[in-house]
This record gives C-alpha cells, structure tokens and sequence, in this order.
C-alpha cells in the first residue's frame, strides 16, 4: 500500500483534526532559523576560511607540480636534444674517420705499391748488372779457355812450342779480330 495514502488517516487518529500540515510549529520553525544562521554564520566565519585556504594550498601544490612538471619535462626534452645532438656529432667523427682509415689506407697502399715497383727496378737493374757481370766472367773465362785451346792446337799443328805469354797475344788477337766481326 502507498504510504501517502495513509498519511490523512494517520493524522486524524493522533490529533482528532482532518488538516493535515507537514509544516512545523512556529517556534519550532523560528528556532531552526535561529540555529541554522548561527551555524551558517560560524561555518562562514572559520570553517569557509579553512576550507578555502586548504583548496587554495591544493590548487597552489598541484599548480606546483603541474610547473615541476613542465619543467621536468622541458628538461628532458633538453636532454633528449643534447643526446640527438651528442648522437649525430659521434655518427658524423665516425664517418670522419672511416674516411680519413680509408685515405690513410689508399695513401699507404699507394706508397706500398710504388716501393714494390721501386724494389723491382732495383732488382731487375741488379740482375741485369749481375747478368753482365756473370757474362763479362764467362767471357773471359771463355776467352782464356779458347786461349789455351788455341795454344794446345796451334802447338800441336806447328809442333812447336811457343812460349805461354806469345800464345795469348796471338789467341787474344784472334779473339779481338772475330769479336770486331760480330
């Protein structure tokens, strides 16, 4: 059952009269008027004043941190930059000396290569003078050799005997003779 509904019945049975007034008595009322300025007043006078100052020092503290905030992360992204930067700088002196390894290494391949060519002329300019050398030798050797067969030739073809010193002249003027017809 609604509860309205049995309000009107309520009433008459308490009080014997069929208004019904959902208002307080007077005096009632006039002092719930009372008490409730004098808390109005007092929560306006101390409690409001707190309240807002606390409100205020959160608002100021959350402020703050909103600003340490900010400053953190300006901060960072300082930092982030510095690093970026740092980065970059470290990217472009390696590539600076990959590239100055790489010259230094042409360079000195280059200076390798052009004492290998040097050591080889000298080689080749030692070997030929060896090998005029070692021919002059045989020459001579050769030349003595043809000497003495000469001398033991023509001694056995004249069948005599001429002195050592003679046969050389006589075999090197041979020699002279034949070597001007090449």
């Amino acid at each position: 059952m609604n509860m309205w509904a049995l309000m009107p019945v309520l009433a008459t049975e308490e009080g014997g009269e069929e208004s019904l007034s959902l208002l307080p008595e007077i005096p009632e009322l006039v002092w719930g008027i009372i008490f409730f300025a004098l808390l109005f007043a007092f929560l306006w006078k101390f409690a409001l004043p707190r309240l807002g100052s606390t409100l205020d020092e959160r608002a100021a503290r959350i402020q703050g941190r909103l600003e340490e905030a900010e400053s953190v992360r300006s901060e960072a992204e300082e930092l982030r930059s510095q690093y970026q930067q740092r980065l970059s700088e470290a990217r472009e002196e390696a590539r600076s000396i990959v590239d100055e390894a790489r010259q230094t290494g042409e360079r000195r391949r280059e200076e390798l290569v052009r004492d290998a060519e040097e050591e080889a002329q000298q080689i080749r300019s030692q070997a030929r003078e060896d090998a005029e050398a070692e021919r002059g030798r045989v020459v001579q050797e050769l030349r003595g050799q043809l000497a003495a067969l000469s001398v033991e030739l023509a001694s056995k073809i004249v069948q005599k005997e001429l002195d050592e010193e003679q046969h050389r002249d006589l075999v090197d003027l041979y020699i002279n003779e034949l070597s001007g017809l090449n």
